[in-house]
C-alpha cells in the first residue's frame, strides 16, 4: 500500500506498509524532509519502537540525551519508551526508511497531525492550538507522548482540556477528504 499525502513544509511521507498490511507489526514508510527542517520537540514512545535508515542527508538525532549526526547509508534505532529527536541538518531534502513497531494508531495520529499542518491549523512549528492538542494528545497517549510537561501533568491538564476541545469541535482525527492527502 502506498499513499503520498503532501505534508508540511515540503515534507512527503509515503505509507510503504501499513498495520492491515502487517497484521499490525509494522508501519513502514518514506519520509522527506526539506533542507535545515526544524528540530521538534523532544517526545517518546511508550509502547513503540522506531527504526530509521537514512537514505538521503544528514540527521541530527538526540536518543536519550545523546546527540549524533547520522550520514546516507547508517540506521539508528529508537527503543520504546525513549526520549528522542532527529531532523535534516543537510543543504538538500533529507530521506529516511522509518519503521514502527508494532504499528499501533501510529498512522492515523501522523495523518492528524501531517494534515492539520499541510492546511495551516498549526504554528509555525507544526503544533496545532492547546485545545486541539489537548484532544489528540489525549486519544494518542500509547503512540506519542511529549516529554515536557511530565507525562502526570499532561494527563492532569489533557483531562480538563480535552473535553473543552471536543465541545468546540475539535476531533483527535484529523479529515483530508478531498484534499488530494492519504
Amino acid at each position: 500500500m502506498t499513499q503520498e499525502p503532501t505534508a508540511p513544509a515540503s515534507s512527503r511521507l509515503t505509507i510503504l506498509r501499513d498495520g492491515a498490511d502487517t497484521a499490525g507489526d509494522l508501519l513502514e514508510m518514506e519520509a522527506h524532509y526539506p533542507a535545515h527542517s526544524p528540530q521538534p520537540p523532544a517526545h517518546y514512545h511508550p509502547y513503540q519502537e522506531e527504526r530509521f535508515q537514512v537514505l538521503q542527508g544528514r540527521f541530527r538525532a538526540s536518543i536519550n540525551g545523546v546527540e549524533r549526526v547520522y550520514e546516507s547509508g547508517e540506521s539508528f534505532t529508537v527503543p520504546a519508551n525513549t526520549p528522542h529527536w532527529m531532523h535534516n541538518i543537510g543543504d538538500g531534502e533529507g530521506r529516511l526508511l522509518w519503521q514502527v513497531r508494532p504499528a499501533m494508531r501510529t498512522q492515523a495520529f501522523l495523518e492528524t497531525m501531517w494534515g492539520l499542518q499541510a492546511d495551516g491549523k498549526t504554528n509555525a512549528g507544526g503544533v496545532p492550538n492547546l485545545l486541539q492538542l489537548a484532544v489528540i494528545l489525549r486519544a494518542y497517549a500509547d503512540e506519542f507522548r511529549a516529554c515536557s510537561p511530565p507525562y502526570p501533568v499532561q494527563r492532569v491538564l489533557f483531562a480538563i482540556l480535552a473535553p473543552m476541545g471536543r465541545l468546540l469541535g475539535y476531533r483527535p482525527t484529523y479529515d483530508r477528504t478531498g484534499k488530494g492527502a492519504w
